[in-house]
Order: C-alpha cells, then sequence, then structure tokens
C-alpha cells in the first residue's frame, strides 16, 4: 500500500495546517481560523486538482522543506518565492511533479508574508469541529510544524483540473483597508475617527494571525470607562489602551473588552495575510452596503 504521507525536513518560522476554517462556533469561544489568504489557499488546491476545502500549508517568511513518501503533486503560491525539487529549480504558481523521496523546498519569500503549499490529496489530519485548521490562539487542530514531523495525506481525485498556470495578485506595496464605522466609534473624539482615515499608519512587527497591529498616531478616547466585553468579528478595527488601531484576523478572540471603532471589508483581508512589517497601511471610509 503506497504510503500517503510528507516528512517535515524544514519546519520554517511558523507554518501551520489551515483550510476554510471552522466557522460558526463563536458562541462555544471558538475562533473561525482557516488560511489568512484565502484566495491563495484556494488557488494552490485548484493548480493540484483538490477540492477548494482541502487543507493546505501556510507558511510565514521563510517556507518550509518537505519530503513526500510517495509521488505527489504540489503548487506554491501566496508570497513570491524560490521553489526547489532536490536541489533543482522548480515553477512557482503552477503544479510541480515531486517523485517520493525527493525533497521539496519552499524557500524565502522574496516579497510579501505568507506562502501556501497544496499537495494532492490534501493534508489529511483529523478534522476537530469540521475543520483541520490550526488555531493559534485557542490551540485547536493540530500544532504547528515541527522538524520530523509526519503529516498523512488524502487520496487524490481522479479528475484533476488541468490547470497549467494562473495569474495571482501581488504582495501589497500599500494596504488599503476599506472601513465602515463600528459599534463603538461614538467612544472616540472626532478628530480621532478622522486620524484613523487620514492618518499615517505602518505593520506592527507584532502583527500574527489573530491580528493585524499597526505603528501610527494614536486615536483618543471620547469615553475612558470599561467597557464589558463583547463579541468580536472577523475585521473588527480594536482599539487598546496605546491607542494604535489592530484589526482582527482569522484567529482573533472571540469577545473582546476594548472599542472597535471601524469594521474592515472582509474581500480586504487576503492582502493584510501579505503585508510585511513596516508595509503602509490606510484605512478608507465607505458607506454600509
Amino acid at each position: 500500500m503506497t504510503d500517503r504521507a510528507l516528512s517535515v525536513v524544514r519546519a520554517g518560522l511558523l507554518t501551520t495546517v489551515q483550510d476554510q476554517g471552522r466557522p460558526g462556533h463563536a458562541h462555544l469561544g471558538v475562533p473561525r481560523s482557516g488560511a489568512l489568504d484565502g484566495p491563495a489557499a484556494a488557488l494552490v488546491n485548484r493548480l493540484v486538482g483538490n477540492p477548494a476545502e482541502a487543507a493546505v500549508l501556510e507558511t510565514t517568511l521563510n517556507g518550509c522543506a518537505l519530503r513526500p513518501r510517495s509521488a505527489v503533486t504540489v503548487a506554491v503560491a501566496g508570497a513570491p518565492c524560490p521553489v526547489t525539487v532536490d536541489g533543482r529549480p522548480a515553477a512557482w504558481g503552477a503544479p510541480v511533479h515531486v517523485p517520493a523521496g525527493a525533497l521539496l523546498d519552499v524557500g524565502h519569500a522574496r516579497a510579501g508574508l505568507r506562502g501556501y503549499v497544496a499537495v494532492s490529496g490534501g493534508v489529511a489530519v483529523d478534522p476537530v469541529l469540521g475543520s483541520r485548521s490550526t488555531d493559534l490562539l485557542s490551540g485547536l487542530g493540530p500544532p504547528p510544524l515541527s522538524d520530523g514531523m509526519v503529516l498523512p495525506l488524502g487520496r487524490p481525485d481522479t479528475l484533476h483540473a488541468r490547470v497549467d498556470v494562473v495569474p495571482h495578485v501581488a504582495p501589497p506595496a500599500e494596504l488599503v483597508l476599506r472601513v465602515t464605522p463600528g459599534p463603538r466609534a461614538d467612544w472616540f473624539t472626532a478628530s480621532a475617527v478622522r486620524t484613523l482615515t487620514t492618518g499615517a499608519y505602518r505593520v506592527s512587527s507584532a502583527s500574527n494571525r489573530i491580528g493585524l497591529r499597526t505603528n501610527g498616531p494614536s486615536l483618543e478616547r471620547a469615553v475612558s470607562g470599561e467597557l464589558p466585553s463583547e463579541g468580536m468579528v472577523l475585521g473588527a478595527v480594536q482599539v487598546p489602551p496605546d491607542g494604535r488601531p489592530v484589526v482582527f484576523l482569522a484567529d482573533h478572540p472571540t469577545t473582546g473588552g476594548y472599542p472597535v471603532i471601524a469594521v474592515v471589508r472582509s474581500t480586504d483581508l487576503p492582502a493584510a495575510a501579505q503585508a510585511v512589517p513596516g508595509t503602509p497601511v490606510r484605512f478608507v471610509a465607505v458607506r454600509r452596503r
């Protein structure tokens, strides 16, 4: 019987298993999780003939190295990076055949932050609450990859999408986030609301899968009291005591006690997954749909 598995030779800075997440469990205190750059994850699955819901690997900055125990088709996209198979250059953003025992090396991102690696059949770790995603906040799902770990693979579909290569959006030189007023916008001065959409912000190095933190002007509160914890949504722009906005991403807590001044449109969040520290951030006010 063919051994459908991947051996992790180099885990990289932070590589996790991700799929479309586990929405619908916020009442249990469970975040949605899932791939931060959903379009990139869907793309690599399509390239190898997987269904959109198949689990992939999400790398951070310096990639990973893997050795399949049987021949597989892989695709790497998201943050552009070098890809090699047994030391020979291979295509990025296209299906690549990797023989059994060969070393697939996904290198350091040349731009952007997070890469996505799909393998024919998908990563078949045990699902938790309907998802195989690693949730860094709650600890649900498989742990982040470590050297020597072995990941099971599913059986590939007999029908392949036959996609050779497709265009992909480049990582942002400037992160533009469209926002609508949040439920606690009235907790801030009028000047602070203007500052949010006119101030010069940059992505902080303290950002992670839980939230994109920013460096820039502080937002002044009009209400200084404490706010009881309330529900949080994906894309909520929460303002902690230092006054600098934080955009909640896939592993965000389901409740929070800091006021939410605005909410980012969900279609703008995949770009946040690729925004490296120092990237300019611009919040643009739009009307509610």
